[in-house]
């Protein structure tokens, strides 16, 4: 009995510890949110395994915050709990946030949502306009799922 409580109470202290760690990221970080598909995740520098283990991550080079093509990389997968899981559900229409650092807001509408190959990197290019790219694996991980918003504007 005492064995079982250790092993819980493991559990249950690793997980408020991530989702502690987690809202700090969020804090200190690029958030993007999805709310119709609860999706909310802190955006970290870099897509090297470490940093996506723990976030999701902006594709170096591409754009920033509101301008250029801003790529974003995160896991899916039906067996862990991954920022990206929902993101299968996405519907043309739907609002994609980006707070920068400022916590200052940027809104998107998912325009596209199609699936390419690993090494089908076209999707990184500028495109002339400010949209957001999100990049996530199909669930067998042998693809990748694309979903373009393209930047709201203020008028809209």
């Amino acid at each position: 009995m005492i064995v079982g409580m250790s092993v819980l109470g493991f559990f249950g202290i690793r997980k408020v510890y991530r989702e502690i760690n987690k809202q700090k990221m969020m804090r200190e970080n690029v958030v993007i949110e999805i709310a119709d598909l609860k999706i909310k995740a802190p955006v970290l520098e870099g897509t090297d395994n470490k940093t996506l283990a723990k976030a999701t991550g902006h594709f170096p080079e591409t754009g920033a915050v509101g301008s250029g093509n801003y790529c974003i990389a995160g896991h899916s997968s039906t067996i862990y709990k991954e920022y990206f899981n929902n993101l299968k559900n996405v519907e043309l229409g739907m609002e994609i946030n980006l707070y920068n650092v400022e916590k200052e807001c940027y809104t998107y509408v998912v325009t596209e949502n199609f699936i390419v190959e690993p090494n089908e990197v076209w999707i990184l290019n500028d495109f002339g306009d400010d949209r957001v790219t999100i990049v996530t694996c199909t669930d067998d991980g042998s693809q990748r799922q694309i979903v373009v918003g393209t930047k709201k504007n203020e008028s809209q």
